[in-house]
């Protein structure tokens, strides 16, 4: 049986499937600023610690690609 709706959970909207990386670094900044306005006492330098969250997650997530890529590339063949 063919559905004639969109179903979102079944055929999700591959829009921005070419370019998730551009989408990585707003969304980090702006859980960086909803973090850091939450947890700092004082704000003299918010956007100093906003930077610097927000470099710390997109390197974390190079890193984490990179082992991914590391553990399917190299590691999962030669088993």
């Amino acid at each position: 049986m063919t559905l004639l709706a969109w179903t979102p959970f079944f055929d999700p909207a591959n829009i921005f499937f070419d370019w998730w990386f551009l989408l990585a670094p707003p969304l980090a900044l702006f859980i960086s600023m909803v973090y850091k306005a939450l947890r700092l006492r004082a704000y003299p330098r918010y956007w100093r610690h906003v930077a610097v969250m927000t470099i710390q997650i997109l390197l974390g997530m190079v890193v984490l690609q990179l082992m991914l890529f590391v553990v399917v590339e190299w590691l999962l063949p030669a088993m």
